[in-house]
């Protein structure tokens, strides 16, 4: 009889790049609620929505699904700027955890409301709002966490992971969300979602203070006591880098806004198809971002404003072929590659201002970041219904990827006068081709 074997098991080899990460403790165990609470805000993609129609007097049902989806994410935007002066003071972990918290709280009330009877879509839309109030604060904890826990050179390998995580929920989180509710009310399938973010602030609570435990400093970097917003701002036009990478990123999304009106209508009105053909487009433009993210993390030297610049024109390069009439299989691909180019944007980002913001001002500064971006893509998208409606999907869909290809040119000809100014006042430009990752 053989003897049964002893010592660990042993598991797939990661990339180098990767396994340190998960020889780290404190992230090896808040990786799992990180993927827990993208998975239920993937859930919500669809159940958030559908549940407002459901709720939503017959005869004005668009009112209140807008109202619903609006409150699940933009009131953490008005959080960011006028709850400031309080929750900067919160260390990293607890802003995560305060956040994930009042998450789970909120969306918890949501299915108890609805088993009582008394879940009307006015309170829908105020549950929703509140748990979504401290969610750019707790952004900004999640990434300053991350920063706190580990060394620079370790910190967009872990971004890359966290980000793809959330790409990975765009591809599954709707796809459950559709099977679950042809069984359940999507009520019940909201307190899953609530059920994940309680995971997250448990993982939350079990990382041990230490340095992730430093509340941001009291003054802003200009030496006053200013609120959060112009203390950032001061931070910002010191730190000129961080200014252009939030502008890049602003107009980044803004421009992609339109995209999500012009799709569905370019699948349906010109191309004659269903349902099928449009999740086709999302699910491969998700999987290649998801591929690309943990691409991201293996790379070891990765200059940021080329990288960035190669990033935003590689996907206004591949809504071009949309305005010739490309086949879909054509369109189809280009969207898969789009996804694929798209993937490290956030890692770099969120890495950039890791590396290049004060500790103490870290989670302010994500803050306000996220305050700012939240209004993005929102306001691209409204602006593309009409513009769609005025042009056709295809001129729409092409035009964002031409402006989007304009911003590469603006934003490298502004870098090159700000070098240009830099040396004529002859103080050193940043070093853009810095080292985000060092070797493994």
């Amino acid at each position: 009889m053989t003897a049964p074997r002893t010592g660990r098991t042993r598991l797939p080899k990661l990339p180098p790049a990767y396994r340190p990460l998960f020889a780290h403790r404190p992230f090896r165990r808040l990786l799992p609620a990180f993927v827990a609470s993208d998975f239920g805000d993937g859930t919500a993609v669809v159940t958030v929505p559908w549940l407002a129609v459901l709720l939503a007097p017959q005869e004005s049902p668009g009112l209140y699904v807008g109202a619903a989806v609006a409150a699940y994410a933009l009131p953490g935007a008005v959080g960011a700027l006028l709850l400031g002066r309080w929750m900067r003071r919160f260390p990293a972990r607890r802003l995560l955890l305060t956040d994930a918290a009042l998450r789970a709280v909120m969306l918890a009330c949501v299915p108890l409301a609805w088993a009582l009877g008394v879940l009307t879509p006015w309170l829908y839309v105020i549950l929703l709002a509140a748990s979504s109030l401290l969610h750019a604060w707790g952004s900004a904890g999640k990434y300053a966490l991350l920063a706190s826990l580990l060394p620079p050179e370790r910190r967009l390998a872990a971004n890359a992971l966290v980000s793809s995580s959330a790409s990975a929920a765009m591809v599954f989180g709707p796809a459950l969300a559709g099977a679950l509710i042809t069984v359940v009310s999507p009520a019940w399938i909201v307190g899953l979602d609530a059920l994940t973010f309680a995971v997250l602030a448990v993982g939350a609570a079990r990382v041990r203070p230490g340095a992730a435990e430093r509340p941001d400093a009291a003054a802003d970097p200009a030496g006053g006591t200013a609120g959060t917003s112009s203390a950032a701002l001061a931070l910002f036009r010191q730190r000129p880098e961080l200014l252009g990478i939030l502008a890049l990123t602003w107009f980044f999304f803004f421009l992609y806004g339109p995209v999500e009106v012009a799709l569905p209508l370019h699948v349906t009105e010109d191309l004659r198809q269903g349902s099928a053909l449009l999740g086709l487009y999302w699910t491969l433009f998700s999987v290649g971002a998801v591929l690309g993210g943990l691409a991201a993390g293996m790379l070891r030297r990765l200059p940021l404003w080329p990288a960035a610049l190669g990033i935003v024109a590689g996907w206004g390069a591949v809504l071009l072929p949309f305005g010739f009439g490309a086949p879909p299989s054509v369109t189809v691909a280009c969207f898969a590659l789009g996804g694929l180019i798209y993937g490290p944007f956030t890692a770099l980002s969120f890495t950039l201002f890791q590396d290049r913001t004060p500790e103490e001002w870290l989670t302010t500064v994500l803050a306000v970041r996220g305050a700012a971006l939240l209004a993005s893509s929102p306001l691209g998208t409204a602006l593309g219904g009409p513009l769609t409606a005025a042009f056709g999907p295809r001129a729409v869909l092409a035009s964002s990827g031409a402006a989007t290809l304009a911003l590469v040119a603006a934003a490298a000809a502004l870098g090159l006068v700000a070098r240009a100014r830099d040396r004529g006042k002859a103080v050193p430009a940043p070093d853009d081709g810095r080292d985000l990752a060092e070797p493994a």
